[in-house]
């Protein structure tokens, strides 16, 4: 009898008909993409020669590492260009191989970040660097005097911040080591196939990928990961429908925003990442604590958004977040260092 063979074999098709995901409007899916998300714009030209050679001094003092204490520690220490400008560790090392609190995000489009660091507690990425120049957990200097002292030791560098502030007297100083490192960080931009996409070649994304982003918008993930940096632009509590260590595993909760503002409406709220390059900086969240970004992305789901993503939801939005990785922009890489003082 051959009844339940073609039974079995008409469920079958029924099945796998109605697990077949409809095809994606390009075009729609472009539309809906554009309200939420901006492309990159190329980087910026320096508005004038002076910009550029204060550009390409922050590059160099980016990769320093004899202004820290152990003289092996430079803003480059915790963002390595095979890591996409993030270091694969939970929590960044810095002087005397000292833990710091939280994980060291992607220096790539981080000019595009409202406010810097995971609190918030860094206004601008000129105030970022000029006080990673103290504290233990990063180049150790007790004050900002002992930093600019090590720098003055190197004779080239005295020739070097008069070119890039030609009007101070004093240039070897904080804020200019602070704003010549912020120059070169505005050059980190990382476009990649989504700012093609965005830019209006509907058919940029693969279809895993174009899936992933309806996903992405449908389940609400770009209700705060938007605009050019695909976050990075807000702060917002981690944990919205639970708390997020449970998930996590994460074993002494941060208390994030609230340890800065001392207020408790901050509690477990932190700045919004930026998910561009996500694909490649793991491990995630301020602490490290998940590796892998597929879990990443069903902890946000549920913490965040009460809603449980099934494992092709997941994989389909790693997919999508793949095409937010960019390439490592040619000019990040050491200059040639600076001789000591009595090199010959």
């Amino acid at each position: 009898m051959r009844f339940p063979t073609l039974l079995v074999s008409l469920t079958a098709a029924i099945l796998s008909n109605s697990a077949r995901a409809e095809p994606i409007d390009a075009k729609k899916l472009l539309d809906a993409a554009q309200q939420s998300f901006q492309p990159l714009a190329p980087t910026p030209l320096a508005k004038d020669s002076l910009q550029a050679v204060r550009a390409e001094l922050g590059r160099r003092l980016f990769f320093e590492n004899r202004v820290s204490m152990d003289g092996n520690v430079s803003c480059s220490h915790c963002h390595l260009p095979d890591k996409q400008a993030s270091d694969g560790l939970p929590k960044a090392i810095g002087v005397f191989g000292k833990e710091n609190p939280r994980n060291a995000p992607s220096i790539f489009n981080a000019a595009l970040n409202f406010k810097q660091h995971w609190r918030g507690d860094r206004e601008s990425l000129e105030e970022q660097a000029e006080k990673s120049l103290l504290g233990p957990a990063s180049f150790g200097n007790p004050d900002q005097a002992s930093a600019m002292g090590k720098l003055k030791a190197i004779p080239a560098y005295a020739g070097a911040f008069a070119k890039a502030f030609p009007d101070d007297k004093d240039p070897i100083n904080p804020k200019n080591w602070g704003t010549a490192v912020a120059a070169f960080e505005w050059t980190l931009l990382t476009p990649s196939k989504f700012d093609a996409f965005l830019s209006g070649d509907a058919n940029a994304l693969s279809p895993q990928e174009a899936a992933g982003l309806s996903k992405f918008i449908d389940t609400g993930c770009a209700t705060c990961h938007n605009g050019a940096g695909v976050g990075g632009n807000s702060f917002q509590k981690f944990g919205v429908t639970g708390d997020y260590w449970k998930e996590t595993g994460s074993k002494t909760p941060d208390k994030g925003r609230a340890d800065v503002t001392k207020d408790d409406a901050d509690l477990y709220v932190f700045k919004v990442p930026s998910l561009r390059n996500a694909a490649k900086t793991a491990p995630y969240f301020h602490d490290g604590s998940v590796e892998d970004l597929a879990r990443a992305v069903k902890i946000m789901g549920k913490v965040q958004l009460g809603k449980t993503l099934s494992d092709k939801d997941a994989a389909d939005i790693v997919a999508f977040l793949g095409s937010l990785t960019g390439a490592v922009p040619a000019n990040y890489s050491a200059p040639e260092p600076y001789p000591d003082a009595g090199a010959k």
